[in-house]
């Protein structure tokens, strides 16, 4: 089984959730989310206002601030992940920096508390 983890954009949240459900996958999370990525900031300036030089915060701006998200979580058996993965890049991809992210983690074990199932019967 794995996790799979994609940061994804606020108003692209509906288009996943209905990709991932036309995939077949129908259990998933969404969190609320707040980032940004590193494409966003010079890490020059960055390292400066981190030093405390007021020049480069003057220059970061809004630049630093974070931007809302939404973190859509799913746990698959290892052969769907695949699909998965490629059902949120079409759902997501718009060729434009923040687009996103996709992590893909190892599960050593997921228990169904109603039932008691564990493993990939858990998650069906």
């Amino acid at each position: 089984m794995k996790e799979v983890i994609a940061i994804v954009r606020m108003n692209m949240m509906n288009r996943t959730k209905q990709a991932l459900t036309e995939a077949g996958v129908d259990a998933f999370f969404a969190h609320e989310a707040l980032g940004r990525g590193r494409g966003m900031v010079d890490l020059g300036i960055l390292k400066g206002a981190a030093r405390g030089y007021e020049e480069a915060v003057e220059i970061l701006g809004e630049r630093d601030k974070l931007y809302p998200k939404r973190m859509v979580t799913v746990v698959v058996p290892d052969s769907v992940v695949p699909e998965v993965v490629q059902v949120i890049i079409a759902a997501n991809q718009t060729g434009k920096p923040g687009d996103g992210k996709i992590f893909v983690l190892p599960i050593a074990h997921a228990v169904r508390v109603r039932t008691a199932e564990s493993g990939e019967k858990s998650i069906r």
